[in-house]
């Protein structure tokens, strides 16, 4: 059970024109017919994020083949363009909502595109697709104060709550940022488990709050979605993602520990 490595897939924007600054992160609805095909075609299981840290932690059994499909920030396209794909072929999938950029009463502007509303929420969630939450205004967590962090954490649990029923157990860190007092902070705050980003395959060693994705985005061929589901090539295929990732942990480790020092001489 430990050795098993699972794909979990982050996708954002399913969108035919997609805003530019959703773009390159986006996948066209073809292309995301296509990869679920292939899914299908290769006999893999779509479980929930949930699901997947339940078993992990439990020492239960998972379906052969395990794969998560997750989205992150909440955009209408999940709703109009991937459900019916995944209905097709009665998958499941996680998708993670940015509380503050959803349209509805919540709304605190900032969204790169159009997002789903509540109503759609509602409906995914009907559909058997587990939400899960990505914070309220999808900040830097790691570059936040505790206090700052908490209401993040917790009004997006909330607002999720009052809006489904019931408050979300998984969380996915915006742009894939934590560190140690995040993911404790998570943990505090009643999330069971959650995702980064990494670009590898996901392990149960990497614990419940530290599950590595893999980048699904625009440019991905066929031949890449194919070999990366199946666990072929990924340090190759993500290689220039990995080297970034080191390259903005490095930058963003440095930048919090400048601004404790400039509040300690304070």
């Amino acid at each position: 059970m430990s050795s098993q490595a699972v794909p979990i897939l982050m996708y954002h924007a399913v969108a035919h024109a997609p805003a530019p600054a959703t773009r390159d992160l986006s996948v066209a609805p073809d292309a995301f017919v296509q990869q679920m095909d292939v899914l299908a075609a290769g006999g893999f299981t779509p479980v929930t994020t949930a699901r997947l840290a339940a078993a992990w932690r439990d020492g239960k059994p998972l379906p052969p083949k395990p794969v998560l499909i997750t989205f992150d920030d909440g955009y209408e396209g999940v709703h109009r363009h991937a459900l019916p794909a995944l209905a097709r072929h009665d998958f499941t999938a996680t998708v993670f909502v940015t509380t503050g950029w959803l349209r509805g009463a919540y709304d605190t502007g900032g969204a790169l595109d159009t997002m789903l509303d509540w109503q759609q929420v509602r409906a995914l969630a009907q559909a058997g697709i587990e939400i899960g939450g990505h914070s309220h205004t999808h900040p830097q967590l790691d570059q936040l104060a505790e206090d700052a962090l908490r209401f993040e954490l917790l009004r997006c649990r909330e607002i999720v709550g009052d809006e489904l029923g019931s408050r979300p157990d998984s969380f996915a860190y915006p742009y894939g940022y934590s560190d140690a007092a995040v993911r404790r902070l998570v943990r505090a705050c009643g999330y069971g488990q959650a995702l980064a980003v990494g670009n590898h395959l996901a392990r149960r060693p990497q614990g419940p709050y530290a599950l590595q994705r893999l980048t699904v985005r625009r440019t991905t061929t066929a031949e890449e979605f194919a070999r990366s589901v199946e666990g072929r090539g990924v340090a190759r295929t993500f290689a220039k993602d990995r080297a970034l990732t080191k390259g903005y942990s490095l930058v963003r480790r440095t930048r919090k520990l400048r601004r404790k020092a400039g509040l300690t001489r304070v």
